[in-house]
This record gives C-alpha cells, structure tokens and sequence, in this order.
C-alpha cells in the first residue's frame, strides 16, 4: 500500500511539472535542454527509457518533430510516425524482446502533450499505471 501511495505521489508531482510548463518536456529533451539518456537518436526520433516505468522494459519512442497528440496527426507525420516504428522494430531486436507490447495514450491518459509510443515488454505490465 505504501509503495502505490509513493507512486501516486510521484505521477501526481510529474503531471503538475508537465502541465505547468510552459515548454514541452519532450521537445525539452529533444533538444537537449533537459538530459535524458538515450538509448536511440537518429534525424527524426528519440527514444529514452521511462522514468516512472511500468513494466521490466518501459521506452518511449518520441518523434522529434511537435505532434501534439493522435488527435493531430496528419498526412504531413507520416514519415515520422512511420520513424516511430521501425524504431520500435530495432529496439526490440536490439533488447531481444520475444513478447512486448506498442501503445499511444490519448486524452486524458496522456500525460505529455506530445506524441510518444510506449515499448513495453516484461512478465507484468502494471496497465493500471500507464
């Protein structure tokens, strides 16, 4: 019980320091303005281990351009979503990853309001969390 509460904690601090800012976090890391390590970079994505993680492998796939949510898509993304995704292919190969799961949080499970894809592999996603 102590450990959900600790949790709880956390995320609610996280969600405050993201809705409060005035700049997007994730363009912050993009840009190198705020250090993360990154465990993939090329010309159109980034991608970082979670820090709040909910499962053994927890990465976010972030493309660098600002793409508010899956709400905003357009045909103008599509090299970036696409990025996304084989992205996504070489981190699994690269961890060795036989089962992982893909997701896109909207609304008001989105806790960035800048597109990101979840890599989530491990014996127990803790979904609830997410």
């Amino acid at each position: 019980m102590v450990a959900k509460a600790k949790w709880f904690l956390k995320e609610a601090q996280l969600r405050i320091k993201y809705m409060t800012s005035i700049d997007c976090i994730f363009c912050k890391i993009v840009k190198r303005e705020i250090k993360s390590p990154l465990v993939f970079e090329n010309e159109k994505v980034v991608a970082f281990d979670d820090i709040n993680p909910v499962a053994d492998t927890h990465i976010l796939i972030v493309p660098k351009k600002h793409i508010d949510s899956v709400e905003t898509i357009g045909e103008e993304n599509g090299k970036d979503i696409l990025e996304m995704f084989k992205t996504s292919k070489l981190l699994v190969s690269k961890n060795k990853l036989s089962a992982y799961r893909l997701t896109f949080n909207g609304g008001k499970y989105q806790h960035v309001s800048h597109l990101h894809m979840h890599l989530l592999a491990g014996d127990k996603i803790q979904w609830n969390k997410l």
